[in-house]
């Protein structure tokens, strides 16, 4: 597949684009052609705009794959969390911290290396005017990304359209809807551009290139974020016209094997992160979301939360209740709820130690205390057991040192991996904690290592245009038959019954705009746990401060019990602060962001 082989010899083009210069270092690193040479024949032309794609793997280092792959995005959702207590959401960030910093220089050198390619294609490129004008659609989309993810961060930020010396990155910060103006532009040239395919069919020599259906996602998500809302929904009626699809081929395994590499290629999938079963070009995601438990001894460091887990509806289309499963659940102290997570014939000296936690031992089954709990996490949503590995579900794991896979099971307390025990084994097994399934290897034939994942992972797929699109009709004109049937597509792929208008006595009737509006942010947070999604959609809903750090939230045991807590320190923490560096290096032209303490 050439794509693939673009994220290898895109090592290559980046020595050729030249080396950091240690002046910008925290702003953008000197890019610029290296050599008289670049661009000046077909294969480095090739080699340049290789360069460009390669620089969505930038910025990825320990713990923090920030913006490379979205996952870890997620430790700031609503539906995620970080089980060692991140700055962001502890209070302690600084904008001196390196996760701005390195989200700023990592997206400023896309942008670079793609005003690089949209220049200097035209006037030094000898490839066929075809291809030329492909691959600067593409590093016009590319540009358009990085910028994107800037303003959704920043909300107003410096920009540059043009091959720029490094000391001359020094442009005043402009408002957030002149840069969406910009992004606008860069995806509407790449859209008429007459040689950028809507879309590639899975096999195609260019299947990972950016297309038209690509740029018509992005555009219409930048147009909700300026509440156009019907030009959103004409965009994403050509993303659809273009020919994407929702993945149905494996019944009701569907959403699971969506995220397998067998189906990395297909119609759901509208831009991806190219990954490769290779050192430096693999994902990442099981080394920081797997347990010890997954091939090679992963992680975990990033999860889901309680609340993402609660909010997988029942497959009637209720609203899952503990209540339902255990009575007087939600009116215990998290502390006593730990008696019902208590494996069978628990020891004497493992009883001791939860009623020295404040357990209930009074309501512990020793013969059916994990029947009991595995009914909370039972006909439920398909896509809850298809994300997370849930209290006494099984998970097929690989040892170091092993010659064959085990199926490992979660227990609590942990007590060995090994056999016969074969309990799942995290990272702080004195934790008790939900973990990902969703991009997490199964065994040991879905990869060499655990930090090559080869999947592909998504940076925009098509559920997530069908839910936007559903999100713009209800806000232009509230609840409609063909909102309810774009919604309805993704559910049903999740083994859920149609949300309807005719029957109030259904759990899946829609009473007004304000309902459906509720609904479709529900639906959103349950199909994109682990992508990178919600914290952005916190953001634009403007629900991130009241989901994230309500009174008493923060990094829970299964139970409820907090680990770590979260804490607001104003709401200048919604926007991410200009980095030290770039406010002194461009003696200020780039101003401080407000309320951040520098």
């Amino acid at each position: 597949m050439i794509m693939k082989k673009i994220i290898f010899i895109g090592l290559i083009a980046i020595i050729v684009f030249g080396s950091c210069n240690k002046k910008i270092l925290d702003t953008v690193p000197n890019n610029q052609v290296s050599s008289s040479s670049m661009w000046s024949t077909d294969n480095l032309t090739d080699l340049g705009v290789t360069g460009v794609y390669a620089a969505l793997r930038l910025g990825g280092s320990g713990s923090g794959n920030l913006l490379y792959e979205l996952y870890s995005m997620d430790r700031y959702a609503y539906t995620g969390q970080d089980y060692y207590n991140d700055e962001l959401t502890n209070a302690t960030a600084t904008p001196t911290s390196g996760l701005f910093t390195t989200a700023w220089q990592t997206l400023y050198e896309g942008i670079s290396r793609a005003n690089d390619a949209i220049t200097n294609i035209p006037l030094k490129s000898p490839s066929p005017a075809a291809k030329k004008g492909r691959y600067i659609a593409e590093c016009k989309f590319l540009r358009a990304y990085f910028y994107f993810r800037l303003n959704q961060l920043w909300n107003g930020i410096p920009v540059y359209l043009e091959p720029t010396a490094y000391n001359k990155f020094d442009h005043p910060a402009v408002s957030r809807d002149s840069v969406w103006g910009v992004i606008i532009k860069d995806l509407t040239d790449a859209i008429n551009e007459p040689n950028l395919p809507s879309f590639y069919p899975s096999g195609n020599a260019n299947w990972g290139h950016a297309t038209k259906g690509a740029a018509y996602a992005l555009r219409g998500e930048v147009y909700m974020y300026k509440k156009q809302w019907t030009q959103a929904i004409a965009d994403f009626q050509q993303v659809k016209a273009a020919g994407y699809s929702l993945f149905m081929g494996a019944g009701s395994n569907s959403y699971k094997m969506l995220f397998k590499t067998a189906n990395e290629q297909c119609p759901e999938m509208i831009f991806s992160m190219q990954n490769m079963d290779l050192a430096g070009y693999g994902g990442t995601t099981a080394f920081y979301c797997g347990t010890r438990s997954t091939f090679g001894s992963c992680w975990d460091w990033y999860g889901p939360s309680n609340e993402l887990v609660d909010l997988y509806e029942n497959l009637d289309g209720s609203k899952f209740n503990w209540e339902s499963v255990i009575p007087g659940y939600t009116s215990m102290t998290p502390a006593q709820r730990e008696v019902y997570f208590l494996r069978n014939n628990a020891t004497t000296a493992e009883l001791n130690a939860a009623t020295a936690r404040g357990a209930q031992v009074s309501s512990y089954l020793p013969a059916g205390n994990e029947a009991r709990i595995a009914q909370a996490y039972a006909n439920r949503d398909l896509r809850l057991a298809q994300t997370i590995i849930t209290p006494y579900s099984t998970y097929l794991g690989a040892p170091i040192g092993s010659s064959g896979d085990l199926t490992y099971t979660w227990r609590w307390p942990y007590r060995d991996m090994n056999p016969p025990t074969q309990d799942i084994k995290n990272d702080k097994t004195n934790y008790a904690l939900y973990w990902y399934r969703k991009f997490v290897y199964e065994g040991s034939s879905e990869g060499s290592k655990r930090d090559q994942v080869p999947t592909d992972y998504p940076i925009i797929r098509y559920a997530d245009v069908v839910l936007r699109w559903a999100e713009c009709i209800n806000e232009n004109v509230g609840p409609t038959q063909e909102a309810l049937d774009l919604i309805n597509l993704v559910r049903t792929r999740a083994g859920l019954p149609n949300l309807q208008m005719a029957d109030g006595s259904l759990p899946t009737f829609v009473s007004g705009q304000s309902d459906l509006r509720n609904r479709i942010q529900n639906e959103r947070r349950v199909e994109f746990p682990n992508e990178g999604v919600n914290y952005f959609d916190e953001l634009r809903w403007g629900t991130w401060k009241a989901n994230k750090f309500y009174t008493g939230n923060g990094a829970k045991m299964v139970w409820g019990t907090v680990l770590s807590p979260y804490v607001w320190p104003g709401d200048y923490n919604i926007t991410w602060p200009v980095p030290t560096s770039v406010v002194q290096i461009t003696n200020g032209n780039v101003p401080k962001t407000p309320g951040w303490n520098y």
